[in-house]
C-alpha cells in the first residue's frame, strides 16, 4: 500500500489563499459594485440626444418672425435725442434738486444740463424727437418709442448682459441663441443667427454678446466681419474647388457620422459636425446675401453707401435686411465699442455717433416696409443704459459729458407686432428715472418672446436640475401697451 506524502497544513492553507485570492478579490468587487449601483441608479437623459435649427412651432400664432436688432453700444443720451425736458430747460446750469447716482462720482458735478438740441413733433403721431435725428424723425408714424427702459444696474457689463440674455449675471445665453433654440430657423443654408460687428471694435463684453452660453453650442451667433472677406475661411482654394470638394466633404461626412454615433449626447461634437455641413451650404448662399451689388443705385443710396460717414453702417444695414430676406432668424447689428458713452466732449461727438447710423436705421425699416416684411420683422435700435441729465466732466462747455443712467432710457422698436407712431411711458421731469408705465428688461424679453409666439414661462431648457428660461424667474410681464 502506498503511504501519501505528509501536507504541511500551513503551506496548504497557503496555496490556497494565493490561488484564490483573484476570485476572491473578483467577488468582493463584484458585490461593492452592485451594492454601489443600488445606492445611485443611472440617471435618465434629461436632455434631448440632439438638437438643431430646424423650423419649430411656436406656443401660438406669432405676429414677428425675424428679428434685426441695431444694437447702440455705450448708451445714446435720451436727454439729446428721445426725451425732451422742458423743465431742464429752465432750470440749465442750476443745481440738481433731488439725490442722483453716479457711476464715475470723481468727474461728476450736480449742474443740471439741458440738451444743446431743439426737438420738434414729427409724423402724423407728432412724436417729438431731436434735430440730431432727421431720418428717425422721417420714420416716426412707424416706430414705437419706449421712454421707460430700466435695467437698473449702473454699469456697462451688467446692463448689457441684462437686455442682452435676461440677467445680470455672466455665462447666460443671449436673446438670439434663445429665439433660435425656441424657434429654429427657415433658412438651411445659413446661420440663423449672425452678429455684424462694427470695423473699430468689438463692443464691451465681445463675444459674450453672441454667445449660446449654456445653450447647446449649435444656437450660438455667428459672426460677419466688417470687411472682406466676411466670413473667413468660407471660400476653398482654386485647386479644391467643384468634384475634389465635393468628394472630400462626402468623405469627412462619413468619418464624422461615425465619430459622433460613438459619442452620443456629445451637443458640441454635434455643433461641430453641424457647422462643418452648413459651411459647405453657406459657400453660395452667404456669398450671394453679402453681394451688395445686386441692390439697385437707389437702394444703395438709400442706406447712405456712397457717403463716407454711412457707408458701413448702411452696408451692414442693408445686409441684415437681405439675410432676413433668405430666413435668418435674428441679427445683430453692432456699432463700435463705447460709440455713445459720451464721458465727455459729447456736443462734438454725439452728433457724430448720430450721423453714422441715423441715416442707415431709418433705411431699414423704410426698406422692409416697402417689400412687405415689416409687418413680420421686428427692428430694434438702443443701448446697454442712457445718460444723466447733469453736467459730467465740468471743465468748459467743449469738455461736457453725461454720466450712465440705467433707471430710466429710451430705445425704440418698430414691425413685428409692436404698435407703430406711439410713445410709451415716461421719465421724470429730469430725464433720471422711468415712473410711468416702466419697461424693465424682463417685461420687454416677455413682450418680445410673446411677439414671436412664445411664452417667456414655457420656452424653457433643462439645466441644472430646474427649468431654466430667458426671463429666470424675474416678474416679466407681456406689455400690452406696446402691442399693435
Amino acid at each position: 500500500m502506498t503511504k501519501l506524502p505528509n501536507i504541511d497544513s500551513v503551506s496548504a492553507r497557503r496555496h490556497f489563499m494565493a490561488s484564490s485570492a483573484m476570485s476572491v478579490g473578483s467577488l468582493a468587487m463584484a458585490w461593492m459594485n452592485q451594492q454601489e449601483a443600488k445606492a445611485n441608479p443611472q440617471q435618465p437623459n434629461l436632455e434631448p440626444l440632439s438638437f438643431d435649427t430646424l423650423p419649430k412651432q411656436p406656443h401660438h400664432p406669432p405676429k414677428a418672425k425675424a428679428m434685426i436688432s441695431l444694437w447702440m453700444q455705450g448708451g445714446p443720451s435720451h436727454h439729446d435725442m428721445f426725451d425732451p425736458k422742458p423743465e431742464m430747460v429752465k432750470h440749465d446750469g442750476e443745481d440738481f434738486p433731488d439725490e442722483i447716482k453716479y457711476d464715475d462720482a470723481a468727474n461728476a458735478s450736480s449742474k443740471i444740463f439741458a440738451s444743446p438740441w431743439k426737438f420738434s413733433p414729427q409724423g402724423e403721431c407728432g412724436m417729438e424727437l431731436s434735430e440730431l435725428i432727421p431720418h428717425t424723425g422721417s420714420i416716426a408714424d412707424e416706430i414705437c418709442l419706449i421712454r421707460s427702459t430700466k435695467t437698473g444696474v449702473n454699469n456697462h457689463g451688467q446692463s448689457i448682459r441684462a437686455l442682452q440674455t435676461g440677467r445680470i449675471t455672466a455665462g447666460r445665453p443671449s436673446l438670439g441663441s434663445w429665439l433660435n433654440y425656441g424657434l429654429g430657423s427657415e433658412a438651411d443654408n445659413l446661420p440663423a443667427f449672425l452678429a455684424l460687428i462694427d470695423p473699430g471694435q468689438l463692443p464691451v463684453m465681445g463675444v459674450e454678446n453672441w454667445s449660446n452660453g449654456w445653450l447647446p453650442s449649435v444656437y450660438q451667433g455667428t459672426v460677419i466681419r466688417p470687411t472682406e472677406p466676411r466670413i473667413l475661411d468660407l471660400t476653398p482654394p482654386a485647386h479644391l474647388k467643384g468634384k475634389a470638394q465635393a468628394r472630400a466633404l462626402e468623405f469627412l461626412e462619413q468619418l464624422n457620422e461615425q465619430h459622433r454615433a460613438q459619442r452620443p449626447g456629445q451637443h458640441d461634437l454635434q455643433a461641430r459636425i453641424a457647422s462643418y455641413q452648413l459651411a459647405a451650404k453657406m459657400q453660395v448662399a452667404a456669398t450671394d446675401a453679402m453681394d451688395l451689388s445686386q441692390e439697385s443705385r437707389a437702394t444703395q443710396e438709400m442706406y447712405g453707401m456712397h457717403e463716407k460717414e454711412t457707408a458701413d453702417y448702411g452696408s451692414r444695414c442693408l445686409i441684415a435686411r437681405r439675410l432676413i430676406e433668405r430666413g435668418v432668424r435674428f441679427v445683430q447689428v453692432y456699432t463700435a465699442n463705447q460709440l455713445w458713452d459720451s464721458h465727455g466732449g459729447i456736443i462734438k461727438g454725439l452728433p457724430a455717433a448720430c450721423r453714422k447710423v441715423d441715416r442707415p436705421s431709418a433705411a431699414l425699416v423704410r426698406d422692409l416696409k416697402q417689400r412687405g416684411l415689416l409687418d413680420s420683422t421686428v427692428v430694434h435700435w438702443g443701448g446697454e443704459m442712457g445718460r444723466l441729465p447733469v453736467v459730467q466732466n465740468d471743465a468748459g462747455r467743449a469738455k461736457y459729458g453725461r454720466d450712465h443712467n440705467t433707471h430710466g432710457f429710451s430705445m425704440w422698436v418698430a414691425g413685428g407686432g409692436f404698435k407703430a407712431g406711439h410713445v410709451h411711458g415716461k421719465t421724470d421731469e429730469w430725464g433720471h428715472k422711468a415712473i410711468e408705465d416702466v419697461v424693465n428688461h424682463f417685461d420687454y424679453h416677455a413682450t418680445l418672446l410673446h411677439l414671436f409666439g412664445l411664452d417667456h414661462e414655457q420656452l424653457t431648457f433643462h439645466r441644472a436640475n430646474r427649468d431654466q428660461t430667458l426671463t429666470d424667474g424675474q416678474p416679466g410681464q407681456v406689455i400690452p401697451g406696446l402691442l399693435a
